[in-house]
């Protein structure tokens, strides 16, 4: 696909639901007892894959244009499904859903796409092993594809090297099926969908600083979930919106959670105009985002705010490019090990479209302000390098083609026709 630079950016859009709640909501009401409605899903490669695991182990899910409804069956009400489930791109599913499989009584070969069977997985297997589950890597590379043998699991408190939603989420969901009380401490607070969302099913999670403990077999009660917009895939408009002379965008219904909203922290830092209308703190906090072009400039993104945007960095890149001044990131070697390398491959885009950066170990360093133009990008497959360089044409001179540019369906399907409607 073809990209070119914008003269014009006004108007509305209205995020898709956030993937991270979906894929919750869709796990959370298949494991309790009655309906959950679900309004606002993400309709993503990604939850798709969520929901189609769900109903291979039994789980009766309606999908309709107006909302998800799954008939869950309880705590123990899965069976062992068929085939191989099969979690496509998703490594939240991977993560997630293995930490239920190790409370069952069956065993499960779990596997993704080539992405997937790249992606670290000893995070989670090493834990879910110390709770009693037998998790095989068949290649022996502590990758997918997983076997899963579930067996009567044990509480224990898990010290994680990493801050990781996935990683403590999976332990949680395990210890809905341990002997005793289950807890993870991290090295910072990641994103606490899950802990929210649990409690909100009738679970019993406690926090205290970076620890989340969880009590055993609860009795989850089927719930009506509204999913908020994904601020993950806000943070595209929001940087357009930064980028473009004369650029005006309201992003309607954002969930700003303040372990999701690093982005807006550091738009801001950088001298970003961002205004928050119709606050909402109803369950998950929500409001309208209204965004305006900004002289931005260059600054240190590292440490504990880096797991609450550790998706946006790859958008934050392009920022960085565009703004006066150097940007530095720090602490997110995270960013090796997601559906690419983002440490390379934004070196590497960045660099064929004129910008200066330089990759780290852990980050990057971008001395911003040079004029960008077009090239050709390779996306890698990964909807946020894609979405990254949709945006990044937006304020370059001549073409831009991206290669693989229909990974967005992953997360954003309707991406580039909702920036198309901004541009007219």
């Amino acid at each position: 696909m073809i990209f070119q630079k914008a003269h014009h950016l006004k108007g509305e859009v209205i995020i898709p639901g956030d993937k991270s709640i979906s894929h919750r909501a869709v796990m959370f009401g298949s494991l309790a007892e009655g309906t959950t409605e679900v309004l606002n899903f993400l309709q993503g490669a990604d939850c798709l894959s969520t929901i189609d695991c769900f109903r291979r182990m039994g789980i009766s899910i309606e999908n309709t244009p107006d909302h998800i409804l799954i008939h869950g069956k309880g705590l123990h009400g899965l069976h062992k499904p068929g085939a191989i489930l099969d979690t496509g791109n998703s490594g939240t599913t991977t993560r997630l859903i293995s930490g239920i499989l190790a409370g069952q009584p069956f065993e499960t070969t779990l596997t993704g796409d080539a992405s997937i069977q790249k992606r670290p997985m000893r995070r989670i297997m090493e834990p879910l092993s110390m709770m009693g589950a037998d998790i095989t890597s068949l290649h022996g590379n502590d990758c997918a594809p997983l076997r899963i043998k579930g067996a009567p699991l044990h509480g224990i408190h898990y010290h994680s090297k990493v801050a990781s939603a996935q990683v403590k989420s999976a332990i949680l969901l395990a210890g809905l099926y341990a002997d005793d009380t289950t807890k993870v401490t991290e090295p910072t607070v990641s994103r606490n969908h899950s802990e929210i969302m649990l409690n909100y099913f009738g679970a019993h999670v406690h926090t205290e600083g970076t620890t989340a403990a969880i009590h055993p077999e609860p009795r989850l009660q089927g719930q009506k979930v509204c999913v908020p917009g994904d601020i993950s895939s806000a943070a595209y408009f929001i940087a357009a919106g930064l980028l473009v002379p004369g650029a005006e965008i309201l992003i309607r219904n954002v969930g700003i959670n303040p372990t999701r909203d690093g982005i807006l922290k550091v738009a801001r830092a950088m001298g970003g105009d961002i205004t928050l209308l119709n606050v909402s703190h109803n369950g998950e906090p929500t409001a309208d985002l209204l965004v305006k072009h900004s002289s931005l400039h260059g600054i240190t993104v590292e440490g504990e705010i880096i797991p609450t945007l550790i998706d946006e960095l790859p958008i934050i890149n392009v920022m960085a490019a565009c703004a006066e001044g150097t940007t530095v990131i720090k602490d997110a070697a995270e960013l090796k090990v997601k559906e690419s390398n983002r440490i390379d491959v934004m070196v590497n885009c960045l660099n064929a479209m004129g910008c200066d950066i330089v990759g780290t170990e852990d980050g990057m360093v971008i001395h911003g302000g040079k004029p960008l133009h077009g090239a050709v990008i390779d996306s890698h497959m990964d909807h946020r390098i894609a979405m990254s360089f949709a945006i990044a044409s937006l304020i370059a001179d001549g073409d831009t083609r991206i290669n693989g540019s229909d990974a967005v369906t992953i997360s954003y399907p309707n991406f580039y026709k909702d920036l198309l409607n901004l541009t007219h």
